[in-house]
């Protein structure tokens, strides 16, 4: 592999630079805030120690971590104007993001199934979702990603042979890289064709499968109050997974349609930075929990 690479950025789109820039930049500060909220006061009080609290600990962590590892190098490339970037750092960057994106799958898909437990299943919540399945459910979620990067950048590193030293991106992503090289891609297109499109399938059906189960169980609660407190339980993971795999998906229809490549890097910031900051704002306004526990720690 080369010693490094430049990053072009959104030099491809000069006149939103600026704004671009400060929009990360607020977007990061409020994500780094809401996210780091939410570990605090999962940590700090003890009526939010339960199941569901303690996956989205670990949703919090990816998020900070996921913006952590992209949206720098946008603040670097605007104030100093260097736009190299390490092999050492583009490599991490080529495993931190993908290992955090299939670990978000999967913690979405765990906390599906702990809403499953508490709607359908209330009376045994406690003794399934017991801290021992809880943790092992993370530790799956956790090794599970970090294993499933390891071919790929073992394959991408062997990379060397390039036709420009340049990437179309504001960080070092899998595809950009591709595009630039020519060696052979065949074992990493089959990689990501199989096992990208296995993961997403079943950790989607694994989201998925347990709110048909849900709906069925709402829909034989008799009283409608019942049935809207049932909602209201499973209602702010539901526009998590709604967001985060819309954003996956319009990211995808955007790279294989053939769009500019200035839009493709719009939608990316949807993914990398917009969903990371809307997720404690979903659970901090629609969850009473988390504004009970919020008000008691401010004491007001």
């Amino acid at each position: 592999m080369i010693e490094g690479f430049q990053l072009r950025g959104f030099s491809d789109i000069p006149e939103l630079q600026e704004l671009i820039f400060l929009l990360v930049l607020l977007i990061y500060v409020l994500s780094l805030g809401g996210n780091m909220t939410i570990l605090l006061l999962v940590c700090l009080d003890v009526y939010l120690h339960t199941p569901m609290y303690f996956f989205l600990s670990n949703l919090s962590v990816i998020d900070i971590s996921s913006s952590t590892t992209t949206l720098p190098g946008i603040f670097i490339m605007f104030t100093t104007q260097n736009h190299m970037i390490s092999t050492s750092a583009c490599l991490a960057q080529l495993y931190i993001f993908p290992f955090l994106t299939s670990n978000e799958f999967s913690i979405l898909a765990a906390m599906s199934y702990d809403r499953y437990v508490a709607i359908c299943r209330p009376l045994h919540y406690h003794s399934i979702m017991g801290r021992r399945l809880c943790c092992l459910l993370a530790s799956v979620t956790w090794a599970f990603g970090f294993i499933e990067m390891v071919p790929t950048i073992v394959l991408i590193s062997r990379f060397t042979c390039y036709i420009s030293k340049e990437i179309d991106h504001y960080f070092c992503d899998i595809l950009p890289i591709r595009d630039i090289t020519c060696s052979d891609t065949s074992l990493v297109d089959l990689y990501i064709l199989i096992f990208g499109n296995m993961n997403v399938f079943i950790l989607l059906s694994l989201t998925l499968t347990p709110y048909v189960f849900i709906f069925i169980c709402i829909l034989n609660i008799r009283s409608s109050s019942g049935r809207r407190k049932a909602f209201y339980t499973c209602s702010s993971h539901i526009m998590v997974v709604v967001i985060f795999y819309s954003s996956i998906v319009l990211q995808y229809i955007m790279t294989i349609s053939g769009h500019n490549t200035g839009s493709n890097k719009i939608f990316s910031l949807l993914n990398t930075a917009v969903v990371p900051m809307l997720n404690p704002l979903i659970y901090s306004l629609k969850n009473n929990d988390v504004k009970s526990a919020l008000q008691r720690k401010l004491k007001f």
